[in-house]
């Protein structure tokens, strides 16, 4: 349902309300809650409403014109990887260059119309260069985390500072880590969390409101690119934290240990359980809260997925234990989607090409689509039992996710190529790096190109 077609229906309710006043106003919040409820759903953080890449919104088209979707608008951004998030009809990017610093940017949903930026001084260049992470809107409040660590937390109607941190520098942090700071904040109750992996602290949760620290666990052990998600354990949440095991390349120097899992108390930070068995060395994706106590953990580079199983042991502690580890599923950069009991991933690599791949809860390799059509590290949402998908590269799709085989509804070139500045971008990936996560809003695609955030209609 079009906003227009309702404020018109609610219009003619309220015309005849002198003789069925109640009536009219049952039907007025009926209306209101359909709205609410579809169409207007915001993406306010990192993979939308409830952290899973899963939008409430209906009416999703399942076939395009032969030239594609309606884009509504674009507007010119810099390199980089982050995604946008949107709330209210607002959309906010956490933009970058490298010559300067961080902004963070605001447009209007409805015609792309930047509204405010904020910027702040915070030059550096590493390997990828550009933004890489995703804000998190919270009441009149927005927070976002730099390139370079820098934590802030703007007030949305006045877009000013209303405090800020950093939590690499203020935790012991000296040399950034090799592809600098990748954190998309949580907001979880009256708490901001983030993972530091600085020398002097691991995950680390800030009053929303103040600042102040609240928590902070020790240093959890190799550096991380994942951001913390929540998972229910028994019914309660646990915030969890996927740690890499040691980069081969990058830390020669250093001993060669696995990585972790760990899951915490996210009121008071206490470690409540970890699987110390983690093997990838450049961790990106979040853990994937697969139900029943279970847990899935990702990663690229040809190693593939593992899933955990979290029971409570016999002294009331909790315990994690391996159920299986396959090296035929992963994602290098987002985490997969659970749709129906199975799970839905692009496992594109450094050397592997496996595309788009199903997993059915136990393991099982459903189907892959290896290069035909090719999917490497672009995002996904799922909407009205449908997956809108960019392939990391130009293309963005329709499908309908199904164990039985893979099922292509509409496809279309809409992302374009980096232009003349690709430094740091040839050595590893190619020229073509289109990794952002998407956002679903109002029936509204929002995707980005190194060059370009265009806003793409996708509903009836």
């Amino acid at each position: 349902m079009q906003k227009g077609l309702f404020v018109s229906m609610l219009a003619m309710v309220l015309e005849r309300s002198t003789k069925v006043k109640v009536t009219a106003v049952a039907t007025a919040i009926v209306l209101m809650a359909i709205v609410s409820s579809g169409l207007a759903a915001d993406w306010p953080q990192y993979l939308g409403p409830d952290r899973n890449s899963t939008s409430p919104e209906k009416g999703i088209l399942r076939s395009w014109p032969e030239n594609g979707p309606q884009v509504l608008w674009t507007v010119d951004v810099g390199r980089g990887y982050g995604g946008p998030v949107v709330k209210e009809g607002k959309v906010y990017l956490l933009d970058r260059d490298d010559r300067v610093g961080d902004s963070l940017r605001c447009f209007d949903l409805s015609n792309g119309k930047e509204l405010w930026s904020f910027a702040y001084d915070a030059p550096g260049r590493v390997s990828f260069p550009g933004s890489r992470s995703v804000p998190a809107v919270d009441g009149d409040r927005i927070y976002s985390c730099g390139h370079n660590g820098d934590l802030y937390c703007l007030d949305i109607n006045t877009h000013k500072p209303v405090w800020t941190k950093n939590i690499w520098t203020d935790f012991g942090g000296d040399r950034l880590p090799i592809w600098a700071i990748t954190q998309c904040p949580l907001v979880h109750d009256n708490l901001l969390i983030v993972l530091s992996q600085a020398p002097d602290a691991g995950a680390v949760a800030y009053d929303k409101l103040t600042g102040a620290i609240k928590w902070k666990t020790p240093y959890l052990g190799n550096e991380s690119y994942a951001s913390p998600s929540v998972a229910k354990i028994d019914g309660q949440d646990h915030i969890v934290m996927v740690i890499s095991s040691t980069n081969p390349i990058g830390h020669r120097e250093l001993p060669q240990t696995l990585g972790r899992v760990v899951g915490i108390e996210p009121h008071t930070g206490k470690i409540l359980w970890e699987y110390d068995k983690w093997r990838c060395h450049i961790s990106v994706p979040s853990a994937v809260d697969a139900g029943d106590n279970k847990v899935l953990v990702v990663g690229g580079y040809e190693l593939g997925a593992t899933m955990i199983k979290v029971g409570k042991k016999a002294d009331g502690g909790y315990g994690a234990t391996e159920l299986f580890t396959t090296e035929e599923f992963g994602d290098q950069t987002k985490p997969p989607i659970l749709h129906n009991g199975y799970f839905y991933a692009q496992y594109g690599t450094n050397s592997r090409r496996d595309g788009l791949v199903c997993m059915s809860m136990d393991g099982k390799i459903m189907w892959k689509t290896g290069r035909n059509p090719d999917f490497n590290k672009g995002s996904m949402i799922l909407a009205d039992g449908l997956l809108l998908a960019s392939d990391g590269a130009k293309m963005v799709y329709v499908i309908e996710p199904d164990p039985s085989g893979f099922k292509q509804l509409a496809s279309a070139q809409l992302l374009g190529e980096a232009g003349t500045d690709t430094e740091g971008m040839s050595r590893f990936g190619g020229s073509i790096q289109n990794w952002a996560p998407l956002a679903l809003s109002e029936g509204r695609l929002l995707i980005r190109d190194q060059m370009r955030m265009m806003c793409v209609k996708v509903v009836q």
